[in-house]
C-alpha cells in the first residue's frame, strides 16, 4: 500500500498520510468505480470498512452488476470524500478527499467474510453489534464480501485560511 501524492496536480493542496488515514477510517461511504463490459464505466456509492492495514471490505448480494464488472476487471478505484463546505462569496469549496487504486477480490473464505462483517458492524452499528452478528450469521449464505486491496492512494484537501481562524 503506497501513499503518494506525486501525481496530484495541485501540489499546494496535498493531504498528508496521517490525515488521509483518519479520513479512510472515519469516512461515511465511498464511491466504487469499475470498468465493465465494452469499456463502460460504472460507479456507485457504498458503505465500507477499513481493516487499518491494506484492505477495505464491502458487502453486497451474491449477484449483480458490480460483481460481473469485478470478474471482468478487478482493477478498481475507490474515492472517499470527507468534510466539504461551499464558500459562496469566494466561489470555491473547502474539501478533503482520498482516491485509492485497488485490486478487488471476492469469494473469500468464511473466516474473512465474518471478520469483514464484524468490521462493518463496528463502524456502522457498534451499539447493536450482538444483534448484528446474529443477523450476519442468518444471512451469511446470501451475502458477498468484496475485499479491496489498496495498491496506491493519495489525498487532497483545500482549506481557506480565513475559515481556520473561526
Amino acid at each position: 500500500m503506497i501513499f503518494s501524492n506525486s501525481e496530484v496536480r495541485r501540489q499546494d493542496r496535498l493531504m498528508d498520510e496521517s490525515a488521509a488515514r483518519i479520513l479512510l477510517q472515519n469516512g461515511e461511504y465511498g464511491i466504487l468505480s469499475l470498468c465493465c463490459e465494452d469499456s463502460e464505466v460504472y460507479g456507485l456509492p457504498i458503505n465500507y470498512a477499513w481493516d487499518g492495514k491494506e484492505s477495505i471490505y464491502l458487502h453486497c448480494a451474491q449477484e449483480g452488476r458490480k460483481l460481473r464488472c469485478i470478474d471482468e476487471n478487478p482493477n478498481v478505484s475507490f474515492c472517499v470524500v470527507g468534510r466539504t463546505q461551499v464558500i459562496s462569496d469566494k466561489f470555491t469549496t473547502e474539501y478533503e478527499s482520498i482516491i485509492l487504486r485497488c485490486l478487488a477480490t471476492r469469494q473469500l473464505s468464511k473466516d474473512i467474510k465474518m471478520k469483514a462483517l464484524s468490521l462493518l458492524l463496528d463502524k456502522y452499528s457498534p451499539m447493536d453489534k450482538a444483534t448484528g452478528i446474529e443477523y450476519a450469521e442468518n444471512s451469511f449464505d446470501r451475502t458477498e464480501i468484496i475485499r479491496l486491496e489498496i495498491r496506491h492512494w493519495s489525498g487532497k484537501c483545500k482549506k481557506l485560511k480565513s475559515l481556520d481562524k473561526q
